[in-house]
């Protein structure tokens, strides 16, 4: 949640990502306990074998994953942000638009009312 929270307010910092995905690891192995990490490994290899490098290579992995998930949504939220800003603009272009051709059609009214002028006489 803290995570999603972040980058939606539009965080993309990768090491404040890291960070945010090694508090998730470590409090899901803190709810797992630890003797849901010991299941997994095969009593009777020792401590640092084989096994446990496999448990630390699937956490790497894990870990790696879930920084490119990160990274991925906040692109995703970035192009999202991107997409309305431009949104927003051509709004506005086309607003001002509107307004441009009000005035003109004002102006044509205006001129069509007056009549014909005749250009002022320039004097020697």
């Amino acid at each position: 949640a803290l995570r999603m929270s972040y980058l939606r307010a539009g965080g993309h910092n990768p090491a404040i990502l890291d960070q945010l995905v090694h508090l998730q690891v470590e409090a899901t192995v803190l709810e797992k306990g630890s003797t849901g990490l010991r299941k997994r490994a095969v009593p009777a290899e020792p401590p640092g074998a084989a096994a446990g490098g496999l448990d630390m290579a699937l956490l790497a992995m894990e870990l790696e994953n879930r920084r490119l998930e990160d990274e991925l949504l906040a692109l995703k939220v970035r192009r999202e942000r991107r997409a309305d800003a431009g949104s927003r603009v051509a709004q506005r272009q086309a607003e001002e638009l509107a307004q441009l051709q009000a005035e003109v059609g004002m102006l044509r009214c205006h001129t069509e009312w007056m009549g014909p002028r005749l250009p002022p006489t320039i004097l020697p």
